[in-house]
């Protein structure tokens, strides 16, 4: 077991790259076909209707041409024969299906953070997995960095820190936004500061600046992932979201988090730009229950925008007012009810591949 009161290690240059901003041009995108009945229960037909609306709004067809203008799909399927009906359901797609092993359909958060080296490769940042603050260890789930950088050839950088995709959000100049209730919190690293926890991104991700925000929304297990809560949208520019209804469960929560933000400055020094929209308002399961329902778990790919929706009054306003923050890409809602029930949307499926021409800084 790793000393948790280790000392930083030595950087090379490479391994301090920070990572692109999710707008910036992806190679591909990586994703896992829902192939656990155990897991889903009678629900896994729904989930993958909605997993393939997701697919088909990343490859955004040509309406003349029916060819895609998004990346690559790379998808791991569970086996051959979930490799062979995800093969038919995403014919069209530019998807690629391998069979690997994988916990669920998180890969946001199991998966590798892939960043662009100097040298041309990719360095595959693989932080310690603990299922989640330990709600949920799935077999399978440890092998999925592994796999993917295999695939790709990457240099698998580990750090000794517990660490989600899906915790982190950086603007590609230098500033990243994270929450203390997730990596602050006892069930992931205890006994660590907000200092030691700092040093361990900064040497990581060659980030400058830190922003962090306070806790996250009613009933999210990942303990207020920051990609449910605020999104880089442009350098020195951020979106939130606003209460909707009066029985919005996360007013509170929505209220602190703008004036968090609004009060923050980046890397460059820049006091945050705040846009927000409106939330989904309470979405709840069948039996009352909230859901952690977020529209700014918006995947950005790279000719679209696909937003998670709920059957929300606030669907359509919400869809709208983010197409206005990408007036370059074709920005799409496609259903989420159905994922968010697992606990998670449309970001917490997907974890891009950064294109190879991207123009990695020097300093």
């Amino acid at each position: 077991m790793s000393d948790r009161r280790a000392p930083v290690p030595p950087t090379d240059p490479d391994s301090t790259v920070s990572p692109p901003p999710e707008w910036a041009p992806h190679e591909a995108v990586w994703l896992a076909w829902p192939s656990h009945p155990d897991l889903w229960e009678a629900g896994l037909g729904e989930v993958r209707t909605e997993f393939v609306e997701l697919c088909r709004g990343i490859a955004n067809l040509d309406p003349e041409t029916g060819i895609p203008r998004g990346e690559r799909l790379d998808v791991l399927a569970l086996d051959v024969m979930n490799a062979e009906t995800a093969r038919e359901a995403l014919e069209g797609l530019n998807a690629r299906v391998v069979v690997a092993a994988f916990g669920d359909i998180w890969l946001r958060d199991t998966g590798p953070i892939l960043v662009p080296r100097r040298d041309g490769g990719l360095t595959a940042h693989r932080f310690r997995f603990n299922g989640w603050g330990e709600r949920y260890r799935l077999p399978g789930d440890e092998q999925v960095t592994p796999f993917i950088a295999a695939q790709l050839g990457a240099e698998v950088r580990g750090h000794d820190l517990v660490l989600e995709g899906g915790a982190i959000e950086v603007d590609g100049e230098g500033t990243l936004m994270t929450t203390r209730s997730c990596l602050l919190n006892p069930n992931r690293n205890p006994g660590r500061t907000i200092q030691e926890v700092e040093a361990r991104l900064r040497a990581a991700f060659g980030v400058d600046r830190i922003v962090w925000l306070s806790r996250g929304l009613l009933n999210d297990h990942t303990d207020g992932h920051i990609d449910t809560l605020a999104r880089f949208v442009a350098p020195g520019r951020v979106v939130c979201m606003r209460p909707s209804g009066a029985d919005d469960p996360n007013a509170t929560t929505l209220n602190a988090l703008r004036a968090e933000l609004e009060a923050a400055t980046d890397a460059a020094g820049r006091r945050l730009q705040v846009v927000t929209i409106p939330s989904p308002g309470r979405v709840t399961t069948d039996s009352g229950t909230v859901l952690p329902a977020s529209y700014v778990n918006f995947y950005i790919a790279n000719s679209s925008v696909v937003v998670p929706t709920y059957g929300a009054r606030y669907d359509q306003e919400a869809i709208q007012a983010i197409a206005a923050l990408f007036p370059g890409r074709r920005v799409v809602g496609a259903s989420a009810r159905r994922l968010v029930e697992g606990g998670g949307a449309f970001h917490c499926i997907t974890q891009q591949q950064p294109a190879g021409d991207i123009d990695v800084p020097t300093s």
